[in-house]
């Protein structure tokens, strides 16, 4: 390993280097935990349309994904699950069947490489890397860090104004992502809160006394008073940022997965956080008026999205009819991947918006293109055909159900995740700063899903 990278940097490595590097191929978690850190470094990505774009944390992931092939070679890795070798193979088969019989294999080839990463070779290497409860909490930890910063930066644009538009007024958070990613911000203070609530819950519930029908989890001896109050703090915190998002899809996600959460530890925990919520939100909203306009508003108009819908909500409905007509067309193995947006003109209704209008201080008012169904699941339909999403019912599905069963710890944190990702993707896919996330969080799903070897 040394004479490789004294090769590349033209110098022997130095005493830092020589320290970092078994450290890190011990705890291969650290590269695991600085991927989801390096989520919040400004990317300045400008060109929404561009083929491939290559984040700080991408790269993170990657020399993740070639320590793990590293500890591979020297026999170091953790046992893997014959069931999930067999779901990430499915995956990888669907995505090379349909860029083979893609209308356009040059252009796909882009979409499978992305689409390996990002559910294939990453969640892998994050499961490899999570060999004890320390690395899973490591990770868990980076997540809260992580929307701790951009709850921070969001809450201090909604205060000065210095947000993206919203109702033609510049109080939307952003975070360090900006108006062209306006779903980044949400998803990393999504996930930072959940991670917390699990890793207070987690710490009321002692390891070794088994459950029992009549109470899931109670509290005893073992759990760390001082962890549980700062992450419940952590997670009252993140909701004012998460708030002030005014991203309806983050807000439902939280909802069931906190629901998920608190009926997975205790049923009794439900009736109490609803309680509290409740009179959280009558304070902060009624009392203090922080958000009061934005958020009721927002919130009125969720129940609205079916009678009413307003124009992002019909350019959705328009953009999954979309999905659904080139899937007709190409029902067995789809048109093949990053397809969808050559094909989209041909297949979309004449009333679909050519685009969403984006605008913050840095940028000015831009126009951003509908380059997907936002919908992951219509995505994998179209692109991918049934072969994909069979493949990817099979990977989801095995993740929860793995999950459900085998919730301990912080693999409440891994279940309470892979829900919010699941119901995201019902208006929501892959693509942006944040994507590789999803990656991890599937990491996650998949080592708490993984029997005890």
């Amino acid at each position: 390993m040394a004479l490789t990278l004294s090769t590349v940097l033209g110098a022997a490595p130095r005493p830092a280097l020589r320290r970092a590097l078994p450290a890190l191929a011990d705890r291969p978690s650290l590269l695991a935990a600085a991927t989801v850190l390096l989520v919040c470094v400004p990317t300045g990505e400008k060109d929404v349309t561009a083929a491939v774009h290559i984040t700080a944390a991408d790269l993170a992931s990657l020399a993740l994904v070639a320590l793990t092939a590293y500890n591979l070679l020297r026999g170091r890795l953790p046992a893997v699950g014959r069931t999930t070798c067999a779901q990430f193979a499915a995956v990888v088969f669907a995505a090379a069947v349909a860029t083979v019989g893609s209308i356009d294999p040059a252009s796909s080839v882009t979409g499978f490489v992305r689409l390996v990463q990002v559910f294939v070779l990453v969640p892998a290497a994050v499961l490899c890397s999570l060999r004890d409860r320390t690395d899973q909490r490591l990770v868990l930890g980076s997540f809260v860090a992580a929307a701790l910063v951009e709850g921070a930066v969001g809450a201090n644009q909604y205060l000065t104004r210095t947000g993206a538009s919203y109702t033609g007024q510049p109080i939307r958070a952003v975070g360090t992502f900006g108006a062209l990613d306006i779903m980044a911000m949400s998803t990393v203070v999504s996930y930072g809160l959940l991670a917390a609530l699990a890793l207070a819950l987690g710490e009321r519930a002692p390891g070794a006394r088994p459950r029992t029908p009549a109470r899931v989890a109670t509290p005893g001896p073992g759990g760390s008073v001082r962890l549980r109050r700062a992450m419940y703090a952590c997670a009252a915190f993140l909701a004012f940022p998460l708030a002030v998002s005014f991203s309806r899809g983050s807000w439902i996600a939280v909802a069931v997965a906190v629901t998920v959460l608190l009926l997975r530890t205790d049923a009794r925990l439900l009736v109490r956080g609803v309680v509290l919520g409740a009179a959280a939100a009558v304070v902060l909203v009624g009392g203090l008026g922080l958000g009061a306009s934005g958020v009721t508003e927002r919130l009125s108009s969720i129940g609205s999205v079916e009678a009413a819908p307003d124009q992002s909500v019909s350019d959705r409905y328009d953009l999954w009819s979309t999905a659904t007509r080139i899937w007709q067309d190409h029902p067995v193995h789809g048109a093949g991947p990053k397809a969808f947006q050559q094909l989209r003109d041909s297949h979309a209704p004449l009333r679909l918006s050519s685009g969403s209008d984006a605008a913050d201080p840095t940028i000015g008012f831009q126009r951003e293109p509908l380059l997907s169904p936002h919908n992951m699941y219509f995505l994998v339909l179209s692109e991918q055909g049934l072969i994909g999403i069979v493949a990817y019912a099979a990977l989801f599905l095995g993740l929860l159900l793995g999950c459900l069963r085998r919730t301990r710890g912080p693999g409440l944190a891994a279940l309470a995740l892979l829900t919010w990702v699941l119901v995201d993707f019902l208006y929501a896919d892959i693509g942006g700063t944040t994507t590789v996330l999803t990656s991890v969080v599937l990491g996650l799903a998949a080592r708490a899903a993984t029997p005890e070897a």
